[in-house]
């Protein structure tokens, strides 16, 4: 049903010009982008030069169109302004955090393991004597706080700002400390944005050499917000090798790509499982999608996560891999993702 209503998006959004550029807003206009979730739209325009009148004209016609859509619950058209100059000028950024690096960890989809690795990754940077946080802005269901083992709700400090929980050397905050459980449910863009610019310039984060953000799945609000609000260093995409995942992670990394956000990596998660009784590697979700993603896009293949009873008993627990075991073969290959990416950023 979303394949159909988003290809009925474009059958309306192709009869307008970009008024910069006089193309058709087509699937192959990179100034336009839709995203449809269970009847919910979000289309998303990207301004270019002195004429934003047209475009938030566009925006309303296209608007009554879509909402016209059978099976279309909400529509919301989100004009941004040119990334280009955003990008050129970082010193005028919204989300100002006083972070070396700032690294967003983003998926395609959801269930491919995303905040498992966010978790992970700010614990291996930290064994390397680093200063880290952690910001959950899954804001569809933060899971980063249990991860951690911390259940305790954020205090404000005398400047009224929160202060971050800390654990396993690590400060952190998550969209699930301010919101209610229903909230998500009924965001909408401008939401997205205030929240994430709380957990930005309302938090006490103090000095940090990285700031690890664990993204909700999906090309949406929040990657745009991030992306445009923010001194981003670079994202890092998560995927499991099989295609239908694999096209979600394209959707991620032409995302990242239209908003001018470096792409570290890209990670194959649940790579392969490893028997215990005949101890031989089981590519359940395919082999080598990911890698052969990485050298079509030509961008950095991370590595190789497997299936593993402990990661999931570790997660669940509130133990990253190398509190618990830092001797593991999981831990290890966090710490080799861990110190590849910092010699990338140094």
């Amino acid at each position: 049903m979303s394949d159909e209503i988003l290809s009925l998006i474009y059958t309306f959004s192709k009869k307008f010009s970009d008024p910069e550029t006089n193309l058709s807003f087509d699937p192959k206009n990179q100034n336009i982008s839709a995203v449809v979730k269970k009847g919910n739209v979000n289309i998303y325009l990207l301004v270019k030069g002195q004429k934003e009148d047209l475009y938030i004209n566009i925006a309303r016609l296209l608007k009554n169109n879509v909402e016209q859509i059978s099976g279309v619950l909400s529509v919301n058209v989100i004009v941004n302004s040119d990334v280009e100059n955003t990008k050129i000028n970082n010193n005028n950024k919204r989300f100002k955090i006083d972070a070396k690096n700032i690294v967003a960890i983003a998926s395609g989809k959801g269930g491919v393991g995303k905040s498992t690795f966010s978790v992970n990754l700010a614990t291996a940077l930290s064994y390397l004597d680093l200063k880290i946080g952690l910001l959950d802005a899954d804001i569809y269901g933060p899971s980063v706080p249990r991860m951690m083992g911390i259940s305790k709700k954020p205090i404000m400090n005398e400047n009224k700002k929160l202060v971050p929980l800390e654990n396993y050397g690590i400060k952190l905050m998550s969209i699930g400390f301010i919101l209610d459980s229903e909230a998500p449910t009924i965001w909408r863009g401008p939401m997205v944005m205030k929240a994430l610019e709380q957990m930005f310039n309302g938090v006490e984060w103090g000095e940090l050499d990285y700031l690890i953000i664990d993204l909700p799945p999906g090309t949406g609000d929040a990657q745009l917000t991030l992306a445009q609000s923010s001194k981003l260093s670079g994202s890092i995409v998560i995927s499991t090798p099989q295609d239908v995942a694999l096209t979600d992670a394209r959707k991620g990394i032409n995302m990242f790509k239209k908003v001018n956000v470096d792409i570290l990596g890209i990670v194959e998660n649940m790579s392969y499982f490893i028997c215990d009784n005949c101890n031989q590697k089981h590519h359940i979700f395919s082999k080598d999608g990911v890698k052969k993603e990485a050298e079509e896009f030509k961008i950095p293949f991370l590595g190789e996560i497997p299936i593993d009873t402990n990661l999931r008993i570790q997660s669940d627990n509130g133990i990253p891999a190398l509190i618990d075991n830092p001797n593991g073969e999981i831990a290890k290959k966090f710490m080799s993702i861990a110190k590849n990416l910092k010699k990338s950023l140094d």
